[in-house]
Parts: C-alpha cells; sequence; structure tokens
C-alpha cells in the first residue's frame, strides 16, 4: 500500500497554524510525489484558481480549503518529464488577482513578463543551457541593412570565440533572435555546443520585426529581404560558407511560419530549417479558420503548401509541445514534409508553447541540423 500523500496527512489534521507552518517547513512546492503534483497558496481568499496553459484540460481550476484553515490546494496528475507554466488567480472581494505562486521560486520569463513553473517527476533543466565557465563566450554584435523592402533595419550577430577572417562559417539565422538570447539561453547554448565540439563553430543572425504577425506570414516581402538584402550583406561582412548545407533559417511560432514559407518561395536557398511550435494552420474544408483572422495568410499558405508539398531544404528540425493547441498542425505537417524526400527529424515535448520548451529542444536541434567534430565521429 503506497505512503498517503502529504496533502492527505495534513487534511487528516490537526487544522492548526502550527501543523500547516510545518507542512510548508518540511516541502518546496509544487509538492510532486511520483506522478502526483499538488500546488498550494497560504493566504485569506474567497478562491482560488490554478491558470495553466495545457491544452485540452480546462485552462483554470480551483482549489479547495483545507477546513480550519487558510491554506489551499489542488493536486493533478503530471507526466514525467512534463513541464508547465501556471500563475494563481486569488480572489478577494469578488476581485481575482493573477500572481507568480509565492511559494515557489522557479520562473520562466517571456517578453510579457513571467511564469511560475511546475517540473513534473524525471525533469531538470537542461545543464548544457546554463553558462559554463570553461566555455569561451561569443561576441555579440550588430549589423546595418540597407534595403529596398524594409529600408534600413538593424540586425544583431553572435560571432563565436575564436573567429578567424581566414575560415569560412555556417550561417544561422534566427527569428525574434532577441528573445531566443533573453528567455531561450542561446547565447550560453552556442557557447556551450560550440566548446563541446557538437556543433561547428557558425555565425548567427539574429533578426526581428515591427510587425512580426503580419511580416512572418508569408510575406513576400521578408522573403525578399532575408534572401536578396539581408544574405548578401551578410555575405559581404563576414566569411560565410556559401553553400545551402551551410544555411539555416530558424524560428519557433510565427518565426517558423516564416522560415518555412521563405525557404518554399526559395526552394534550395536554405539547405537547413529548425521550426518550433510553428502556427502552421490549415483547413480540410474552405479557407476560414478558427484562430481568427490574423491567421488568414498562414492559412492561405498552409493549404497551397499541403496542395503541392515540394522540398524546400535537404534537413529541417521540428518540435512542438504536447501541451500545445499546435501540436496536431505540428504532427500533421511532419509526413508531408518527409514525403518531399526532405530528412526530417520530429520531437515532442511534453511542455507548452514558451521559451524554455523552445530552450530545451535547441541541442537536439542545432546538433542535428550542423554536427560538430565529436558528434561527426559516431554518425
Amino acid at each position: 500500500m503506497s505512503a498517503p500523500r502529504a496533502i492527505d496527512t495534513l487534511k487528516a489534521g490537526p487544522h492548526t497554524t502550527e501543523a500547516v507552518d510545518a507542512f510548508l517547513a518540511a516541502h518546496k512546492f509544487p509538492l510532486v510525489e511520483g506522478p502526483a503534483i499538488t500546488f498550494i497558496y497560504r493566504g485569506v481568499a474567497e478562491a482560488v484558481h490554478l491558470k495553466h496553459w495545457v491544452f485540452g484540460l480546462p485552462s483554470s481550476q480551483s482549489l479547495e480549503r483545507v477546513e480550519g484553515t487558510n491554506l489551499w490546494y489542488l493536486t493533478l496528475e503530471l507526466p514525467a518529464a512534463s513541464r508547465v507554466e501556471y500563475k494563481l488567480e486569488v480572489v478577494r472581494g469578488g476581485h481575482g488577482e493573477w500572481m507568480q505562486d509565492p511559494l515557489n521560486p522557479a520562473q520562466a520569463r517571456d517578453p510579457f513578463g513571467a511564469n511560475s513553473v511546475a517540473h513534473g517527476e524525471g525533469y531538470s533543466v537542461p545543464a548544457w543551457s546554463h553558462h559554463d565557465p570553461e566555455s569561451r563566450p561569443g561576441k555579440m554584435d550588430e549589423l546595418i541593412v540597407e534595403g529596398r523592402t524594409f529600408g534600413r533595419r538593424s540586425v544583431g550577430l553572435y560571432i563565436p570565440a575564436r573567429f578567424r577572417r581566414t575560415r569560412r562559417y555556417p550561417l544561422l539565422i534566427v527569428h525574434d533572435g532577441h528573445d531566443y538570447m533573453s528567455y531561450a539561453s542561446l547565447g550560453p547554448i552556442l557557447d556551450n555546443l560550440m566548446h563541446r565540439l557538437e556543433i561547428p563553430e557558425v555565425i548567427v543572425c539574429l533578426t526581428s520585426s515591427p510587425d512580426r504577425l503580419a511580416e512572418y506570414a508569408n510575406d513576400l516581402r521578408h522573403a525578399i529581404w532575408l534572401t536578396d538584402e539581408l544574405v548578401p550583406t551578410l555575405e559581404k561582412a563576414l566569411p560565410l560558407d556559401p553553400r545551402p548545407q551551410a544555411r539555416c533559417l530558424m524560428g519557433a511560432s510565427f518565426g517558423a511560419v516564416a522560415a518555412l514559407s521563405t525557404a518554399w518561395r526559395r526552394p534550395g536557398f536554405y539547405g537547413r530549417l529548425l521550426l518550433q511550435s510553428g502556427s502552421f494552420a490549415f483547413t480540410d474544408i474552405g479557407q476560414r479558420n478558427h484562430r481568427g483572422p490574423l491567421f488568414d495568410p498562414v492559412v492561405r499558405f498552409m493549404n497551397e503548401f499541403r496542395a503541392r508539398p515540394v522540398a524546400v531544404a535537404e534537413r529541417v528540425f521540428v518540435s512542438c509541445g504536447m501541451y500545445e493547441s499546435l501540436i496536431y498542425e505540428n504532427r500533421s505537417l511532419v509526413p508531408m514534409l518527409r514525403g518531399t524526400g526532405m530528412d526530417v527529424r520530429f520531437v515532442e515535448a511534453r511542455d507548452g508553447h514558451n521559451w524554455e520548451n523552445w530552450r530545451d529542444r535547441l541541442r537536439e536541434g542545432l546538433s542535428w541540423l550542423f554536427p560538430g567534430p565529436f558528434l561527426m565521429v559516431y554518425e
């Protein structure tokens, strides 16, 4: 017979302030016991709700109060190796306030703020995503691109620590690249993977857009800017390997759409694609979609691509979270890509649509698209 859960022992009594104090002092929260994870809040409230981003489950679930105390709890089953971002809504005076979990120090940042993070049994933040003092950091720089399409635009550059003008380097172009640096640890990951010889030394271009939802949704201007203006500017400024297999487009969400649609408009120019949680919305009947008008250009592109799929690159890495609403579209895309003859690797994770999910997939994606000297020995 399995041991009772900690919250059940507390509920059995006594329901005293001292018992609650001892319970909180004895555990870390959320409390993970095998597949069970218990969320806890302590405080005076009319109600407390868990707000999470797991598609397929009710997005708001109520915590119960332990009788005679100000401690609230909710126990859920969470599969091993899961990672879930959440907030708590505390209702007082009829008004609900969303907040980070005051008992949980684990947080994930994004452009909109921060969420608390629950880790299922067996999950740990990858060691290779942290700064390693033995890894020499790459140099950050900036380049101005003058073009007819968007005028004057600035892009960020990551230059490997051992950069030499006498060498030729692969090029990785990252949509929303500054966000990847800020929220997905891209800088330390690049440093570490190059130091460990898991990827070759690469030059990384960090792009952004003032109107990304429009520009990334299969906008012809974006494809022209990337291929006819940005890449030639980079090739003039830096010693880049000009072969298609040395060029990779990368992006997440709408950025993945921009990467795929750009490669689709210029088949063979980019030999590598890294697509994370792509917003690959499509319809089987008509052109209307349930995600709203922002997705209409994406739907038109995806419907056309699905009707006439073509090989656009040599290797394509696709990843998506099982807890995302986009998992169906990403799963559907993979066999179409493979059917064109492209070499495709697809990875699912027990995670959602967020930057740390994308961070956790970068080692596998980058090292498969650009295997370094260490990995090539074993291929």
